[in-house]
């Protein structure tokens, strides 16, 4: 029962298994920017379509990352980055939507 005490200094909230994971990396990266040019868009009322359909695409490479991704770094980075998709849409929706202004 003493292994069970012993702490285990290797492993950290951020840890990887040690492998490569290039398309959750990808996906990962690509739900960040498009979470951060969602939100940061929706804050101007003029860009709700910027803001709304980068924040759309964003909730969905963020979901299908969420899907496969394999360590706990990149579900948690994968959430911030839906969080942030997730507000700039909603907030582009509010301002005008996906097609607010082309369609008349």
């Amino acid at each position: 029962m003493a292994q069970a005490m012993r702490p285990d200094p290797g492993h950290s909230l951020f840890s990887t298994d040690g492998k490569p994971h290039p398309l959750q990396d990808t996906l990962l990266a690509l739900t960040l920017v498009l979470g951060i040019l969602s939100f940061v868009t929706a804050q101007f009322h003029s860009l709700h379509l910027l803001s709304s359909w980068s924040g759309l695409i964003g909730i969905l490479t963020g979901a299908y990352g969420q899907f496969i991704s394999v360590t706990t770094r990149e579900r948690f980075f994968l959430i911030i980055g839906l969080g942030a998709a997730g507000v700039g849409f909603y907030l582009g929706m509010a301002h005008g939507g996906l097609f607010g202004g082309v369609i008349s």
